[in-house]
């Protein structure tokens, strides 16, 4: 009897069936990332879409709203803060910062309760806890330990909304929140100098914090109105008169440690 021959290979077990099916598995690896997040929504742009109101004053996004209640927050703690520099200073730089923030902050607190009433917004109507602790630590302070405390703990504040002044200014599509930017930049960057000019910053120290917090929690603003289907146009909004104050001479106080 003539021996039968060997079987072949035949469909996936053949060696070119072998390669079809590697490769079909390796195509297969390669388009499912595609597909399962091919309606996921996930970059800067989606989040920016999805979290944006309209307004008749242009796009409101989420920075727009958090800006918005920054700007009221600030003024909660550094209103009291700046009265009681004025009382409780050592020195005429440190008792003319504090009516620097005093001017500056009852400027922008009128400015940004008119931009959050014709907006629809809701404010906070008081400081958070990290605020009220500042304002505590203030309180416990005295002489010229006070007048350090209160130049530092307000300068390191004055940086970390720096930078998100920047950002929304350069970012918002919103005629209201922009012009309440190009106020709160003018304000707090006075308010940046004057501190400095008490002469009690401490730079190096200031400079570890900013870069251990260099981004700040967001403190969820409220919800503002919900989009129109149809807004109306966007309407130009003519900036408000900005506060200009002089600065006293660096030399107005003693240097740390004198």
């Amino acid at each position: 009897m003539r021996p039968r021959p060997p079987i072949q290979g035949r469909g996936i077990f053949s060696g070119t069936g072998l390669i079809l099916t590697g490769l079909a598995a390796t195509l297969a690896a390669l388009v499912f990332p595609i597909w399962s997040y091919a309606d996921r929504s996930g970059t800067g742009v989606d989040v920016l879409n999805a979290q944006t109101v309209s307004t008749q004053y242009g796009p409101l996004s989420a920075l727009d709203r958090e800006f918005v209640t920054k700007v009221r927050l600030a003024g909660l703690w550094e209103l009291p803060a700046g009265r009681q520099a004025q009382a409780k200073g050592t020195t005429e730089a440190v008792r003319t910062a504090g009516a620097h923030l005093v001017d500056g902050h009852t400027f922008l607190d009128e400015r940004v309760r008119a931009v959050a009433s014709r907006l629809g917004l809701a404010l906070p109507n008081e400081p958070n806890a990290q605020q009220q602790g500042w304002l505590d630590e203030l309180d416990a302070a005295q002489g010229v330990a006070y007048d350090r405390e209160f130049a530092n703990i307000l300068r390191l504040a004055h940086g970390r909304v720096f930078s998100v002044v920047a950002q929304v200014r350069a970012s918002t599509r919103n005629s209201l929140v922009r012009g309440l930017a190009d106020d709160a930049n003018t304000t707090v960057l006075d308010h940046i100098k004057i501190l400095e000019a008490t002469g009690y910053v401490d730079f190096d120290a200031l400079a570890r914090d900013l870069a251990a917090d260099s981004t700040p929690p967001i403190t969820r603003s409220p919800a503002p109105p919900g989009p129109t289907t149809d807004p109306a146009p966007a309407v130009p909004v003519a900036p408000a008169p900005s506060p200009t104050y002089p600065l006293p001479p660096a030399a107005a106080s003693p240097p740390p440690g004198s």
